[in-house]
């Protein structure tokens, strides 16, 4: 768990294990697919694994929004999976499911044991993840797309739509990452972000126990909650526009570097007030998005034919922002963006 106390001391380890361990592996990771162990190990022993963990040392939202686009300026790859992590972290610290608690949070919490996430088959419209309610548990059927961190995560937690009649309800639980059982696991062959280790999790009357279940809640209440996880996607987006502004200071162009870094404090600002009124927080992940694309763009500029090379972090930075675009993201924002990318 990281320190409230030491809130400086924790944005400074974000900005040494960035710019010390992510940032100088970036390329490498890009070109080969693959994370480096050591990566999670390193977040782990800074205590990032328990950056969501609630309780009197917790961080400011503030400082947590302020980490996660440091790391994401180091390695998306990495960022990205491991911000699916936060998830499991906040919703098994608030379920009423005591035993599977007291089994499994504080190895989440010390990375001991990680955690990604399978809710895209409940936000998919319509709904392509199923339960029903059975004597032991519940039964899933239909697919999870877009399932990161497949070989790196030890569980997953999983949302499939319940049936009730007084409305639909969203059940969750911890699923372990075993293929067989009612689980198929089907690579995703990624253009772009192929460290992300993307799978689709195909489920035939897979069973999830009834004590390894974290909680059911009403579907408009489940969709509520996804507010939260909108703003800190758009973390991934601010943190590669912001490493693309400090490569273009670094190379001189400061003119650019100023107009852009007030674009992006512009940027923030709009999506924290998104979360205050939701109706407004797609619009401000589609400026995130197109900020990062705008960044990314203007660093490829300023760095000439070079941009061009395999070594280059200005192309990295570019399909990093790309990545950007849709990762995480939803039809709305998809739309708003694709407006902003044709007015003229």
């Amino acid at each position: 768990m990281v320190d409230v106390a030491d809130s400086h001391s924790v944005i400074q380890r974000a900005h040494r294990i960035a710019d010390e361990v992510l940032f100088p592996a970036a390329l490498r990771v890009d070109r080969t697919g693959t994370v480096p162990a050591e990566h999670w190990d390193v977040l782990a022993r800074a205590g990032f694994y328990g950056l969501a963990a609630p309780g009197p040392a917790q961080l400011e939202f503030a400082e947590i929004v302020e980490v996660l686009e440091i790391l994401a300026g180091g390695c998306l790859a990495t960022t990205f999976v491991w911000m699916q992590h936060n998830g499991a972290v906040r919703s098994l610290a608030g379920s009423a499911n005591t035993a599977l608690r007291d089994r499994y949070l504080d190895d989440l919490i010390r990375g001991r044991v990680r955690a990604g996430a399978a809710f895209a088959g409940v936000l998919a419209k319509p709904a392509k993840l199923h339960a029903q309610a059975v004597a032991d548990g519940h039964l899933l059927n239909g697919e999870a797309p877009f399932v990161s961190g497949w070989g790196v995560v030890d569980v997953v937690q999983v949302s499939a739509l319940l049936p009730d009649p007084s409305g639909a309800t969203v059940v969750s639980g911890l699923a372990d990452v075993t293929a067989g059982a009612g689980l198929t696991v089907e690579p995703i062959d990624l253009a772009i972000g192929r460290a992300t280790n993307t799978v689709r999790l195909r489920f035939a009357d897979f069973l999830l126990p009834a004590d390894r279940t974290t909680g059911t809640s009403p579907y408009a209440d489940f969709i509520g909650l996804q507010s939260l996880g909108s703003r800190l996607n758009g973390c991934a987006a601010c943190g590669v526009a912001g490493r693309a502004i400090r490569l273009l200071r670094e190379a001189g162009r400061i003119e650019a570097a100023t107009a852009l870094a007030e674009q992006l404090a512009r940027t923030r600002t709009a999506l924290d007030a998104g979360l205050a009124d939701t109706t407004r927080l797609p619009a401000a992940r589609a400026d995130a998005a197109d900020l990062a694309l705008r960044a990314a763009g203007a660093l490829v500029a300023g760095s000439g034919a070079r941009a061009l090379l395999a070594d280059s972090h200005a192309e990295c930075s570019l399909r990093d922002a790309i990545f950007t675009t849709v990762a995480g993201s939803r039809p709305d924002t998809r739309d708003l963006l694709l407006d902003t990318l044709t007015a003229r």
